[in-house]
């Protein structure tokens, strides 16, 4: 048996004024990736592109933001650095400059590729900077951490919609803006974080942990249980932020920006369920809010393609609330599961949510050009069963 530890809930208060910071950091970053998705109807035009083509540039994107991140967070958990949140985001400023010129299809994948490098460098540090400000309360902390990502993604396309369809691809670099302001936010937290981490050194004490006796193979099957169901989650909703205005604009003929009106939609309702769900996982228990969250969109995913225009919406949003609660249960059931591994568990969790994301936008571009949008909202309904795999995960504390 390996005695794993997993720190104890403290007394220390929350820092909210850097969870809030992070959290906005964490909202420009993906406010910045979302304008990929949200560009797809202007470049499927202007490039003549095929679905299968637009695949790839979400591949290309995803896999660069997905293979770093374990690297990174295994490098930052020996070696911590502030200053690589700065960093990264000057990456993501320098891809969305270069995506604002871009003229070629090699170039665009060029972009997106730097965008993505820079979110893979983003989120394992941010995670952490997250739990050092939680104060114990890591289902909050990590949930204000990810309501910024998920309000970034959901207002992207919004802003693509009132700014970039009606200008043009040019001006894809006003959000370059968005990344100047997080690199001076971030360089802020820097400051913050190496200041705490010098202080955590100092202050560790043996009375901080509590230990939890599980064997090695049980850590590792149930990181798998947690990855399977961050497959199953992300497919769906791959196929939900690349293609669902596809899907509207082919079943309903809506217009272009109503497309990303009702995506918007769609993406605030996954913001409010994130928040959600580290609240009620914190009070509930992590292991109840991933058997809800998952396994409890499952009766909507499986009606959705199937359903009047208002419905489509109505359920989609539903689906968003349910859905959107899981990830901060996972990666924090995950962290308490390898504790001292907060960098590479971020990297880890982060990074195959990003490369799900990819692969799963690139086979379902494909299997649409093979057959329709339609039929992939039908088989994708599917996906949200997995969560009954739920059941062989461990009952930890403060986890059942």
């Amino acid at each position: 048996m390996e005695n794993i530890k997993a720190p104890a809930i403290d007394s220390t208060k929350i820092v909210y004024p850097i969870l809030f910071m992070i959290s906005f950091s964490h909202f420009l970053n993906d406010l910045i990736q979302s304008t990929i998705p949200s560009l797809y109807p202007i470049l499927k035009g202007e490039f003549s592109l095929s679905f299968a083509q637009i695949g790839i540039i979400t591949l290309v994107f995803q896999l660069t933001a997905s293979i770093l991140q374990p690297f990174v967070g295994i490098y930052t958990d020996k070696k911590p650095n502030p200053r690589s949140l700065a960093i990264g985001m000057g990456l993501s400023m320098a891809g969305l400059l270069l995506l604002a010129a871009a003229h070629q299809y090699y170039v665009i994948l060029i972009s997106v590729a730097l965008i993505g490098m820079g979110s893979s460098i983003f989120h394992p540090e941010a995670s952490r900077v997250a739990q050092l400000a939680s104060g114990g309360q890591k289902g909050l902390a990590q949930s204000i951490f990810q309501v910024g990502g998920n309000s970034g993604s959901a207002i992207g396309p919004l802003l693509v919609a009132l700014i970039i369809l009606p200008l043009g691809q040019g001006y894809v670099g006003l959000f370059a803006i968005a990344a100047f302001i997080g690199i001076i936010v971030l360089w802020r937290i820097g400051n913050w974080y190496a200041e705490r981490l010098s202080l955590k050194k100092s202050a560790r004490h043996p009375s901080d942990i509590i230990e939890i006796k599980l064997s090695r193979k049980k850590v590792l099957f149930s990181i798998s249980i947690l990855l399977a169901l961050v497959f199953s989650k992300y497919i769906y909703l791959a196929s939900m932020t690349n293609y669902f205005t596809f899907f509207l604009i082919d079943k309903f003929h809506v217009s272009v920006q109503d497309s990303q009106l009702y995506l918007f939609m769609f993406l605030a309702a996954v913001a409010v369920g994130t928040i959600l769900g580290g609240k009620l996982g914190d009070k509930y228990g992590r292991k109840k809010i991933i058997w809800i969250s998952i396994l409890g969109a499952a009766p909507f995913t499986l009606c959705l393609p199937y359903l009047s225009l208002f419905w489509t919406i109505a359920f989609a949003v539903i689906i968003g609330l349910i859905i959107a609660s899981a990830f901060s249960a996972i990666l924090v059931y995950a962290t308490d599961l390898m504790p001292n591994k907060i960098g590479l568990v971020a990297g880890l969790f982060f990074g195959f949510m990003f490369g799900m994301g990819g692969i799963g936008s690139a086979v379902l571009g494909a299997v649409a050009d093979d057959t329709s949008i339609e039929y992939v909202f039908k088989i994708c309904a599917f996906l949200p069963l997995m969560g009954i795999i739920t059941a062989f995960l461990p009952n930890l504390k403060g986890s059942k």
